[in-house]
Parts: structure tokens; sequence; C-alpha cells
């Protein structure tokens, strides 16, 4: 069992309570990060993450936010802090900044020099490629042990949480 951290709007949290459940909503998925969130709902089901059913992922962190920095929520927009405590085989973890190549579809090798990368390119890169690259991104032993990469911020994904599985509710307003 592990305990982990959502940010949710107030909204949200009204939702929660009214259906039991909180799924995540692809409505609210960039529309240039599509491709992006399905590679990770591929990930969840390769790696199977326990009562997955393709759905969109909700965001954990595996640490409590520090709600008073900026960046959770738009300012002055009123938003829950959630704790849950959920099975870890329930989880896929990842490195937040490595997410970010998958974001942006970039290759990910950080052992490899920025002209090497740039050759790749140059030759042409297949999706396969990179793809393969990305699964890095899950390999956070190898990540928080690299010398060029050390310790960085962990987060996971799940498919659904239950109401009962909130064990805290912190309402904040956003900065």
């Amino acid at each position: 069992m592990g305990t982990y951290w959502t940010i949710q709007s107030f909204e949200k949290w009204l939702e929660i309570q009214e259906k039991g459940y909180l799924i995540g909503n692809p409505d609210f998925v960039d529309p240039d990060f599509v491709d992006a969130y399905n590679w990770l709902i591929k990930k969840m089901n390769e790696k199977n993450i326990v009562n997955n059913q393709g759905e969109c992922p909700i965001w954990l962190w595996t640490e409590r936010p520090d709600l008073r920095k900026k960046g959770y929520l738009p300012s002055k927009k009123q938003g829950v802090l959630l704790k849950i405590n959920i099975e870890d085989s329930r989880v896929l973890l990842s490195d937040y900044e490595a997410w970010h190549f998958v974001l942006n579809n970039w290759y990910f090798n950080i052992d490899m020099e920025e002209d090497e990368i740039d050759e790749m390119y140059e030759k042409g890169i297949s999706r396969s490629e990179l793809e393969e690259s990305w699964e890095l991104i899950f390999d956070l032993d190898y990540l928080n042990n690299h010398p060029d990469w050390g310790p960085r911020l962990i987060q996971g994904i799940t498919n659904k949480i239950s109401l009962s599985e909130i064990t805290l509710v912190k309402t904040f307003i956003g900065r």
C-alpha cells in the first residue's frame, strides 16, 4: 500500500463525492499531448497496472506538494489536495522531468552526446526508436543514480481512485 497525492479542482472534488470515485478526463488533455497520453495509457496496459481499463490517467505525486508554490492551479482558483492510499500495483511511476521528453516528442538518452542525438535526427528517427528511448522514464533507479541526472521529482499515474481511498482533503487557493 502506498501513499500518494493529487491536486484537483474544487469542482472535481464535488464530483468525486457525488460519483464515489475519480477517473481521468481526456477533455483536459492538451491537444498537442494526445499522442503522449495515448502512449502512457498503452504503457499502463503493458506494465499490467491493476484494474486499468484504458482510462485517461490521474496524476499523482509521491511527495506531498508544497501548496505555497505557484503553478498547481490558476491563480485564485479553489482546489483540493487529496491524500490517497492505494496499492502500489495500481500506480505507474515515472520521472517528472523525463516525462517532458515524451510530451515534446524528443529522443531520451542521457548517455549520448547532443551531437550524436542530432545525427540520429538527421538520418531520420523512427517512432519506434523514440518510444523505445522513452522507456527510460520508468527506470527510476537508473535515473536517480546517474551522475548527469540525479534524484528528481517522482510522479505517478493511476486510472481510478475510490472515495474510500482518499484519506485527507485539504482545500487551497491557487497562487
